[in-house]
């Protein structure tokens, strides 16, 4: 994993989805043409199926945010069918006439399968029988709560056809993407996923990528499954030769060996030899691939709404909230401001998960209590500012995830292999750390890859059985495993705890 002073913040990719006729493709046409450069709009002349807008946040700051223009469901169902997550944040778009239909529907399953936060834009509000609050029963008779509807989905009123609204979205977009806490690291090799693919009888088998992590530059070279490409040219977005590409960027890439699948997890390499090698044993089935999710972050947000009786005493809690460390969890405070807590913070608080409100020399009103009880979100205010800061920090202690972790118990070099039926292996070896135990699981390293998992359901030292063998001593196992073992390979034995 990267050292935490290599990530960085990194754009979201969004998917926007819902039923065929609520607006969908006229969304994405406006915020192509008004967030794009312009000229550089109006000039692609290959159509891609994600692109690149920038957005002035609420900060002042322009923003890069990624939009998958997928052809429907299905290809995001076969995305997500790989095990892929390539969408960070999805935008589901209802008609302000027609409200939820069959499709909307299935466009919601499909988002929740995936894992991924949503916004519900409500469209076509320019028309004369749009009707918001009858489009918001209708969410909630479909299991979509929104904002205000009893429950915390935030949602957005639009005109995909006058613009209506959309700015409002991609803040709502940026201000998602924040509470993500989304982060990459440019600094190792590319990783990503194939989002199209296709075969042209000119130029040969293209694909679209999605990369997650990492940086890709020509001269390298990408492998997806058993697909190998090399990296001559990158083209952009908009159709532009590149040198390089990062995380969040939509690139397409030509000359593959074989038309990769959609949904395939892509990786580079640095040289042909390494390439090929990998591609040889995966067509071997002795090694899978470096296919391994992409790990955004540890790091989980508890997003802060924070009230005080005066300026100078908001200033003061501020700087005392920084002071509140946790390495798995960062405080964001998303809204600040002087005055008694109102319902408008509870409002607020409840439209994030695990949001806290937190007051100082302040009052709640009855408002305010009240909707924090229907909602479930937590007020605390305090007097004293080091109560609060304890207060704070237990909070956060307890709200922190709790992580699998694989422990290493021992190592093991193997020395011979003397049998295999089926995948059941005998083999003799030497430990070289640890200790090796009866039915312990261990990963099968070879050249300090991870090439495979089995476990020992036999174990002799001295000819005679033993449930465990120290450090320095040779032992006989039987190992059942899928992966073909062979000398020289090493047998790490690991425990899952929790932390």
């Amino acid at each position: 994993m990267a050292e935490k002073t290599t990530l960085i913040e990194r754009p979201p990719v969004i998917a926007i989805m819902g039923h065929v006729d609520h607006g969908k493709s006229t969304l994405l046409d406006y915020i192509r043409k008004t967030n794009i450069v312009e000229g550089e709009a109006g000039g692609i002349t290959q159509r891609i199926s994600a692109y690149e807008v920038m957005h002035k946040g609420a900060d002042g700051k322009e923003h890069a945010i990624t939009f998958l223009d997928t052809p429907g469901h299905e290809a995001f169902t076969a995305i997500r069918s790989r095990g892929a997550k390539v969408a960070d944040i999805a935008i589901l778009v209802v008609s302000a006439e027609d409200g939820v239909k069959p499709q909307t529907i299935e466009a919601h399953k499909i988002i929740v399968a995936a894992g991924i936060p949503f916004i519900v834009a409500i469209n076509k509000i320019d028309k004369e029988g749009a009707d918001i609050d009858k489009t918001k029963v209708s969410l909630a008779e479909a299991g979509v709560y929104v904002e205000g509807f009893g429950g915390d989905i935030s949602f957005v009123p639009i005109s995909a056809k006058t613009g209506q609204g959309v700015s409002d979205l991609l803040d709502m977009v940026l201000l998602q993407a924040e509470l993500e806490a989304l982060q990459g690291d440019r600094s190792v090799p590319a990783e990503g996923i194939i989002i199209e693919a296709n075969l042209d009888k000119r130029k040969g088998i293209s694909a679209t990528i999605i990369i997650k992590n990492g940086t890709l530059k020509t001269g390298q070279f990408v492998l997806a499954d058993t697909a190998i490409v090399p990296v001559r040219m990158v083209e952009n977005f908009l159709g532009k030769p590149i040198k390089e590409a990062t995380f969040s960027n939509p690139i397409r890439l030509i000359g593959w060996s074989e038309l990769p699948k959609v949904g395939t997890s892509i990786f580079s390499v640095s040289s042909k030899k390494e390439a090929d090698q990998l591609i040889l044993d995966r067509k071997n089935g002795k090694a899978p691939l470096k296919n391994t999710p992409v790990k955004e972050t540890d790091e989980a947000v508890i997003p802060i709404v924070l009230k005080a009786n005066e300026a100078g005493g908001l200033e003061a809690l501020e700087h005392e909230i920084k002071k509140v460390k946790n390495d798995r969890v960062r405080i964001k405070i998303i809204s600040s401001g002087v005055g008694d807590i109102t319902e408008n913070d509870v409002k607020l608080a409840s439209g994030r998960e695990n949001t806290i409100v937190l007051g100082f020399n302040l009052k709640v009103d009855a408002q305010a209590k009240s909707l924090a009880e229907k909602t479930g979100v937590v007020i605390q205010t305090f007097d004293i500012i080091y109560k609060l800061s304890e207060w704070l920090e237990n909070a956060i202690n307890e709200r922190t995830p709790r992580m699998n972790v694989e422990e290493a118990t021992g190592t093991a070099k193997v020395i011979r292999l003397f049998s295999k039926t089926k995948d059941k292996q005998v083999l003799g070896g030497k430990v070289e750390k640890g200790v090796i135990m009866l039915n312990a699981e261990v990963k099968i390293l070879r050249r300090d890859f991870e090439v495979g998992r089995g476990r020992v359901r036999e174990l002799q030292h001295l000819k005679n059985k033993a449930t465990e063998v120290p450090e320095g001593k040779e032992f006989g196992a039987l190992v059942e495993s899928k992966i073909e073992i062979a000398p020289g390979d090493r047998l790490e034995a690991f425990n899952v705890v929790q932390k």
